[in-house]
């Protein structure tokens, strides 16, 4: 018998995988001219293409060469920046400007919603969760490639044992979690329950505890809470704004120092299990409720800092929402998925032992408090809540059609749903809209995304068309294909590690870095109008392939968030956008989306006459 070859080990690539890469500027600058465009008249660019030659001849120059010699001494040039610039300096609430949430696909098969399902459904899931754990603690979870080349997990440790800690100027990432390799970890998970928090092991002589004994703990928890008033919902401070929720940490455990053991404990844990109480009613063609639940549920059963908090609801339905900082989606997409599937090929069941041990019961923690913390945390509470009344979210499956169909037209899944988002905002606003979609960077030492922008010169040509009466089927089809060719090369570009916004950010970084003023070409009125430096109208990421899904807050308030997944047979997006906008409504995007998709499916199978 022919000897098996060894399994890979999670991390074992980790140490070879290439460098980031500083693009070359020349590259950088005509690709950024090129991203302009549209949104300049001739005489806007034409100013435009002189401040681009400037810096390209003056100061760029200089920037670029300092950049070079910083890319020589990392791995990953761009790891510290963009964890301080994207996350940890940003001082707006984390809970619903910049964490991630979405809803778990259960109920799609073995868990529709049901009542008093809920601890049962939660144990179970739990213990799946905590495989996953283990399987990226033990090193036997495959590493992830696209194609033959191995991507970076470096990611996936910062998925369980993880917490943000606010700073009053700057956030911390603490991170627990260590390999078998590199010694014990933490162990311990924390539920949450009516404004309380507990924490119980989730091993037993070093074994994951089964469902059944997992069932017990969280019965508890439930028993306990129904017997006793609120709890103070310490947690709802973590949805204030950043400075604001440092002070007020700093004033905790000022007040009993054993409120920061408290902390501590909770930092330290795997992650959080909420036990809420509402009942989002969903369906698997309107995932509205659960994913608004998710983004926008109730701060005191929430530890908006967790790298992971897992939400069971009251009906049996299940979300997630997650601190953004230590990773991207594509971590938690993978662990979702791999429940979905684990939950799906067990029909939802436990068939083990029904043997529970003695465990000991899960241990409140109870903070000291006094008056001020509890006017903090009831002002958290009343801020948050304003927050999330201003945002307006829908989840809606489209059924017509999905990748199998897409892929008949010879046409990429994605780029067909991004060039249909583009037309679907043209057609309500006569105007291009300036998109930011995540391109995945993995293929790099410590890499996670670039921003690859869809609103190209060809993508709003062929807009255009599609509005011209005299225009015939055949120009409309010649200008979808060239969108479709220039949307495909930027991608690529983009997560070879060539796109130019990282770039860009790295040369401005530098310049503030050296006390230098800011170059002009930051200046410039298209550099923002066209998205950069975080103006993007349009917010957009493709989750996968799989039956998980998110949903973000829109990036600026005349703006969308626009996250979706693709199915062989439907396309299920998230679409945010600010009620206190007078010119965003979510619900039109999405039907301007949906029909753009028929108009397309129609003008790339109209035979050619």
């Amino acid at each position: 018998m022919a000897n098996q070859a060894p399994q890979e080990r999670t991390f074992q690539y980790q140490r070879s995988l290439p460098s980031l890469p500083v693009p070359s500027l020349e590259t950088t600058l005509a690709k950024y001219l090129d991203a302009v465009h549209p949104f300049a008249s001739e005489e806007e660019f034409r100013s435009t293409e002189d401040t681009v030659r400037k810096f390209q001849s003056g100061v760029g120059k200089e920037l670029h060469q300092k950049l070079l010699q910083r890319a020589k001494s990392r791995r990953n040039w761009l790891e510290d920046w963009w964890l301080d610039c994207a996350y940890l300096e940003v001082r707006i609430p984390s809970q619903l400007y910049v964490n991630f949430a979405g809803p778990a696909p259960y109920l799609e098969h073995c868990w529709p919603p049901a009542e008093g399902t809920q601890l049962e459904r939660a144990s179970i899931s739990t213990w799946h969760t905590l495989q996953y754990w283990n399987m990226i603690r033990t090193e036997s979870m495959p590493p992830q490639k696209a194609g033959d080349t191995p991507l970076d997990m470096y990611q996936f440790r910062m998925l369980y044992n993880t917490c943000k800690v606010p700073g009053v100027t700057k956030d911390r990432i603490h991170n627990y979690f260590k390999t078998e390799s590199e010694g014990p970890c933490p162990s311990h998970l924390m539920v949450m329950c009516r404004g309380r928090i507990f924490k119980f092991d989730a091993l037993c002589d070093g074994e994951i505890i089964t469902p059944p004994e997992i069932l017990r703990q969280l019965t508890y928890v439930k028993r306990y809470c129904e017997g006793k008033p609120r709890g103070e919902g310490v947690s709802a401070l973590t949805s204030e704004e950043r400075t604001r929720w440092a002070n007020a940490r700093d004033y905790l455990i000022s007040i009993d120092p054993h409120n920061e053991t408290i902390l501590e404990t909770i930092q330290s844990s795997l992650l959080t299990l909420c036990l809420d109480e509402t009942k989002p009613y969903s369906t698997p063609e309107n995932y509205t409720n659960m994913t608004q639940a998710a983004l926008t549920g109730d701060p005191t059963i929430r530890w908006g800092d967790k790298s992971y908090n897992s939400v069971a609801f009251a009906d049996g339905t299940f979300a997630s929402t997650c601190d953004h900082a230590p990773y991207d989606a594509m971590v938690l997409v993978s662990l979702c998925w791999y429940l979905d599937q684990q939950i799906k090929a067990t029909g939802g069941v436990w068939k083990g032992s029904e043997a529970v041990r003695a465990l000991p019961p899960p241990e409140e923690l109870l903070f000291t408090v006094d008056e001020k913390v509890r006017g903090d945390i009831s002002l958290a509470k009343q801020r948050y809540l304003e927050s999330t009344q201003d945002l307006q979210l829908v989840c809606y499956a489209f059924t017509a059609f999905g990748k199998a169909t897409i892929k008949q037209t010879k046409l990429h899944p994605d780029t067909f749903i991004q060039l249909a988002l583009q037309w679907a905002y043209y057609r309500l606003n006569r105007k291009p809209g300036c998109c930011y979609e995540t391109a995945m960077t993995r293929k790099f030492y410590h890499g996670r995304t670039e921003t690859m922008r869809p609103c190209t010169a060809e993508a709003l040509n062929w807009c255009k068309a599609m509005v011209d009466p005299t225009c015939d089927v055949g120009a409309k089809r010649k200008a979808m294909q060239l969108a479709f060719e220039k949307h495909n090369k930027l991608m690529a570009e983009a997560q070879e590690g060539t796109g130019f916004d990282r770039h860009l950010l790295g040369l401005y970084l530098i310049a503030t870095e050296e006390g230098l003023s800011t170059p002009e070409l930051f200046m410039d009125p298209l550099y923002a109008r066209s998205g950069g430096g975080g103006n993007f109208v349009l917010s957009s990421s493709l989750v996968g392939y799989t039956t998980v899904l998110g949903a973000v807050a829109p990036m600026v308030r005349h703006g969308y968030g626009f996250f979706y997944r693709i199915r062989d047979d439907r396309i299920v997006v998230s679409v945010t956008a600010w009620k206190s906008c007078l010119h965003t409504d979510a619900v039109s995007l999405f039907n301007s989306f949906s029909s753009s998709l028929h108009e397309m499916h129609h003008l790339a199978t109209t035979s050619h006459l």
